[in-house]
C-alpha cells in the first residue's frame, strides 16, 4: 500500500493532532498539520500533499480564500481539497456527499470512518 500525504489545515491544533494521530495510526496516511492559513500555500509547496483538508472557518484567513491561492499555485493546482466545517451537521448532509464552492466538505465534528472512505475516493494514485 502506497502511503498517502494528508495535508491538514485548521486553526485549532487540537484538530490537526487528532486528526494526525488517527490517520496516522491506522497506516497508509502521512499526515502533516498546519495551524495557520496564511502558511497553507508554503505548506502545500513543501509536502506535496495527495490531499488537503481545509477548514472552512479560521481567524486569519477564511477557507475559501485559501483555497483560491491553492488553485491558483501551479505546483499544486491539481491537489485535492476536502472542507471540514462545524457550519453543517452530518444530519444536514443526510450521509451524502456534499460540496462548498465546488470542493467537497465533511462536517465537524469528522467521522473517521467516513475520512477513510473520503481520502480513499479522493485522492490521487
Amino acid at each position: 500500500m502506497t502511503t498517502k500525504r494528508i495535508l491538514v489545515i485548521d486553526d485549532e491544533p487540537s484538530v490537526t493532532r487528532n486528526l494526525k494521530l488517527n490517520l496516522e495510526s491506522g497506516g497508509g496516511y502521512e499526515v502533516l498539520g498546519e495551524n495557520r492559513a496564511r502558511n497553507a500555500l508554503a505548506a502545500a509547496r513543501k509536502f506535496q500533499p495527495d490531499l488537503i483538508l481545509l477548514d472552512v472557518m479560521m481567524p486569519d484567513l477564511g477557507g475559501d480564500d485559501v483555497a483560491a491561492r491553492l488553485r491558483a499555485d501551479p505546483l499544486i493546482h491539481n491537489t485535492p481539497i476536502v472542507f471540514l466545517t462545524a457550519i453543517v451537521s452530518n444530519k444536514e448532509t443526510d450521509g451524502h456527499e456534499a460540496t462548498i464552492g465546488g470542493e467537497l466538505f465533511l462536517a465537524k465534528p469528522v467521522d473517521m470512518g467516513e475520512l477513510r472512505k473520503t481520502l480513499e475516493q479522493h485522492t490521487r494514485n
